[in-house]
């Protein structure tokens, strides 16, 4: 037999077969969400926030727009730090009301 068909058929078995790893690579695991952020978004604009923290980013939140469009919000802004500050006494009471 013709060893480049061998060679083929092999290549051909081990694409097939080979191991396949639903990982996503490091490089989009490691990347931060937020490479840059606002500081000034009406906040009756904002329909959902989100709060994102990696071991190699800093604290990062993500507001989707009424509009659907997702920025990157300063976590220094006043209204965002009062924000999580009354969200963080919330839980407090009802985990004391418990």
């Amino acid at each position: 037999m013709d060893v480049r068909v061998i060679l083929v058929a092999v290549l051909v078995t081990v694409t097939i077969y080979g191991f396949t790893s639903d990982a996503k690579p490091i490089s989009l695991v490691e990347r931060c969400w937020c490479r840059s952020t606002v500081n000034t978004v009406p906040q009756r604009n904002i329909r959902e926030l989100k709060f994102v923290h990696t071991p190699n980013c800093p604290f990062q939140v993500i507001a989707k727009l009424k509009s659907n469009k997702e920025v990157c919000l300063n976590p220094e802004t006043k209204w965002l730090q009062q924000y999580i500050e009354r969200a963080l006494e919330k839980m407090r009471k009802a985990k004391q009301n418990q």
